[in-house]
């Protein structure tokens, strides 16, 4: 089969897009199939364009064996929305060059967010007389008005219109959770025209290790019941509350310690944040290579997964869930639906009620005084998870037995 992924993230850059886009094409290129990217140069999180790709408008590359082909982007990290939106647009539109020097292909599968890059994908598989696919890993601008970032009336109606077009003309919707999958549902797409392509995790990488001795000697964590939160520190993810669960425990726990790996927009409201409690319970440890997060699964305890309290994150299914429980480290999830009643009904993780520094604490309490059988049974329930249901090769199973219709 031949198919063209269309993408704006895609490593070397990390998070839940740019892993899934890889270790989607990966598997489709092992069964041999015909498989090309089309994305950004590298941009994201810091909204520079590395040396080797500035001042160029296309590059034809392969990555690991992928054949990728890169169009220029307006980058723009910490802008005004406005910024963010002339980011996205200017990648829509250069993608169409991409397009242009692609191969023929049967399926076209274009990621949103963004949403406009869906106006390239519909374009595009009417020229190459291919089907469209359109990948929703959240639904845009509804999640983007409720969390207050979009307030132009005009631009949200305009926004609307299009995402529901762009619904009506895919040939199939691809959702990244069973709440997204519903919302198409109920908007008009037939149930058979809507499938699962979900986050998930490659169970021969993200394995159980022993503890990483070097590392916790690096951290200061010798004796320490770590904490860890993996991933992007952004706004939605509302991790002041954890460091003011921290701030709660220090005195009652002084063994429990909060590892915090990554970067984002928040970090340095945090960074003020910690300072201000006072909190030496807490490390800030930056962004790894994604090579190096078994080994900080290793030496965690537990792995924190945050979201703030909305209605909208209750369909969410955050893809740093699944690397933790492939590794074996219990989460400690905070927040509700969907992905809560995953943990609960596979028991592989705790449920913490989400910004509420007191209700986590309370679950943290249990945790910390779990029996070492008890945790082992957690660590093993996830991992046998994670294998049965989120690995690569399951999760392609299902897709190309939707696309392949």
């Amino acid at each position: 089969m031949r198919v063209i992924y269309l993408c704006q993230h895609f490593p070397p850059e990390t998070g839940a897009p740019q892993i899934r886009v890889y270790e989607v094409s990966k598997e489709l290129l092992k069964r041999g199939h015909q498989i090309e990217v089309l994305t950004a140069f590298p941009h994201h999180p810091h909204g520079i364009i590395p040396e080797e790709y500035k001042g160029m408008c296309y590059k034809f590359e392969e990555y690991d064996g992928i054949p990728v082909h890169r169009s220029w982007i307006y980058p723009s990290p910490k802008g005004s929305f406005w910024k963010r939106l002339a980011s996205y647009f200017s990648f829509t539109f250069s993608s169409f060059y991409s397009m242009w020097k692609a191969k023929p292909t049967d399926v076209i599968i274009c990621n949103s967010p963004p949403l406009f890059l869906g106006i390239t994908g519909y374009v595009a598989a009417k020229f190459k007389r291919a089907k469209f696919v359109f990948n929703i890993a959240d639904i845009w601008p509804e999640s983007a008005v409720e969390l207050g970032i979009l307030k132009n009336k005009t631009f949200i109606k305009l926004a609307t219109w299009l995402e529901h077009f762009l619904y009506r003309k895919s040939w199939k919707i691809a959702t990244a959770t069973d709440g997204i999958k519903d919302y198409m549902i109920k908007h008009g797409k037939k149930e058979e025209d809507v499938f699962l392509l979900p986050n998930g995790v490659n169970t021969d990488f993200f394995v159980p290790m022993p503890k990483h001795e070097g590392l916790i000697k690096e951290l200061g964590l010798e004796g320490k019941k770590v904490f860890t939160y993996a991933g992007a520190l952004g706004y939605a993810q509302a991790l002041d509350s954890i460091l003011r669960t921290a701030a709660l425990l220090k005195e009652e726990y002084p063994n429990v310690h909060f590892l915090f790996v990554g970067d984002g927009q928040e970090k340095d409201k945090l960074l003020k944040l910690k300072e201000e409690l006072e909190l030496s319970n807490v490390t800030f440890y930056g962004s790894v290579p994604v090579s190096r997060m078994p080994e900080i699964f290793s030496i965690s305890d537990y792995s924190i997964v945050s979201l703030r309290n909305i209605e909208l994150f209750k369909g969410a299914r955050p893809s740093k869930i699944f690397p933790a429980i492939s590794t074996g480290t219990p989460v400690l999830y905070c927040g509700d639906g969907e992905s809560a009643s995953i943990l609960e009904e596979h028991n592989c993780g705790k449920i913490a009620p989400p910004e509420n520094p007191e209700g986590i604490v309370n679950e943290i309490r249990k945790l910390v005084e779990l029996s070492e059988e008890e945790y082992k049974q957690l660590s093993e329930n996830g991992r046998k998870l994670a294998i049965a249901e989120y690995s690569w090769s399951s999760i392609v199973d299902d897709l190309l037995r939707n696309i392949e219709k």
